[in-house]
């Protein structure tokens, strides 16, 4: 039986698309659905202290088998799927040694997983492949992570004779929405540190992420008949467009990497009358990141003056900031992460991610959070693809994290 897979299979095919419309947590009740799930699972593996709270955060604990003080550790995931993309009726497709070929995801629609386009896949010759059908996301972002977690808590419990200390365990919702730690309980996690199981590739180890915001730009227009609109009517799907004109090219992600930061639209509903925009904002710098918002805010001012009324109105909402200084003063976290993914024969390489997750916002409430690999490749989107001997090696990493703990 090949418990990871079996685990994420099942997880993956529940739907748990985030709401970012809905100010509720969670914003999906069926979040809520999957949290019920999993406390259940938790609860038939003998989990103590297993609870989903009002808000539906699932929290576990495995108790310390042994008498000898050790520092207790902490494994946080997220249970919500990210919005941009269909997150219902999930389909993954395995494909067992995968032959380092194009994979066509779906022969109705013919969309193509292209050697060309992701050459990442030539990696994983000769390994198993999951992948989506082509019409939806996979979801590996991030039920690959509760999967890995809750496999390698099973593990533990299999083997008593190995020593070990207290293991936390939290699945969060909505964090692909940037509210996954809102509500998150800090003082009674009661861990020095914590990690989420949220990022890339195999050995990936992040402390570094973007400084995040997003805004929301409403526009109010005149619709005026266009038989008679003339000096009368303000369009507002042709102020949206100026305003998306007078933000740098440059600076949208499709022409950016590394530690560039972006502007990127995600959403823009409208009518003459009224449009509204969705961006969201990213650097990791806190200076450039102060500079791409104060371009959003001049953008609305500028048109504002052009137009000679408050037709835009700009707000602008942090999400999260660079966990990076709060993880400096802890760097023996590193340390034990990099012994951790030695023992599993795996090279760990540190990059800044160009994204967030719920450590950056735990790690500025006084929770230390770094985030470690699932193995997962370009989630969001039906391209999508985890290799399973990643997420077996995830598993053995969070084993011998724990178990390098115990040797302090």
């Amino acid at each position: 039986m090949n418990e990871v897979l079996d685990r994420f299979l099942r997880y993956v095919k529940i739907h748990t698309t985030s709401d970012v419309e809905n100010t509720k947590c969670p914003s999906s009740e069926i979040q809520r659905e999957f949290g019920k799930i999993l406390v259940e699972e938790m609860k038939t593996m003998g989990l103590q202290d297993v609870a989903i709270d009002k808000n539906s955060y699932v929290t576990g604990t495995l108790p310390a088998n042994c008498i000898r003080k050790i520092k207790p550790v902490g494994f946080i995931a997220h249970m919500d799927t990210a919005p941009s993309f269909k997150g219902k009726n999930v389909n993954p497709q395995i494909h067992a040694d995968y032959d380092g070929k194009d994979i066509l995801l779906s022969e109705q629609s013919g969309v193509v997983l292209s050697v060309k386009e992701f050459p990442e896949l030539c990696n994983y010759v000769g390994k198993t492949i999951i992948t989506t059908n082509g019409t939806t996301l996979l979801g590996a972002d991030d039920k690959a992570g509760i999967a890995e977690i809750l496999t390698a808590i099973a593990e533990l419990i299999a083997q008593p004779e190995m020593e070990h200390g207290e293991v936390r365990i939290c699945f969060t919702p909505d964090e692909e929405i940037g509210r996954g730690a809102d509500l998150f309980d800090v003082e009674n996690f009661k861990v020095d540190f914590a990690l989420t199981v949220d990022g890339g590739e195999i050995g990936e180890f992040v402390y570094e992420n973007f400084n995040a915001a997003e805004a929301k730009v409403e526009i109010q227009g005149r619709s005026v008949h266009p038989g008679s609109a003339k000096n009368k009517m303000i369009n507002s799907i042709e102020v949206a467009n100026q305003f998306n004109q007078l933000l740098p090219a440059q600076a949208k992600p499709e022409f950016t990497e590394g530690y560039d930061g972006f502007i990127h639209i995600v959403d823009m509903k409208g009518d003459p009358e009224k449009t509204v925009m969705q961006y969201i904002i990213r650097d990791h710098d806190a200076e450039k990141f102060k500079q791409l918002k104060a371009i959003v805010q001049n953008a609305g001012d500028y048109l504002n003056q052009r137009y000679q009324r408050d037709i835009v109105k700009v707000k602008i909402n942090e999400q999260y900031l660079n966990m990076k200084e709060k993880i400096e003063p802890h760097m023996y976290i590193l340390d034990i992460v990099k012994a951790a993914m030695n023992k599993a024969d795996i090279e760990m390489f540190v990059e800044p991610v160009r994204g967030g997750t719920d450590g950056a916002r735990l790690s500025y409430m006084g929770l230390p959070t770094p985030n470690i690999f699932t193995g997962g490749h370009n989630f969001h989107g039906p391209y999508e693809f985890i290799p399973l001997e990643s997420m077996h090696k995830a598993v053995e990493v969070i084993k011998n994290i724990v178990f390098e703990l115990a040797k302090e």
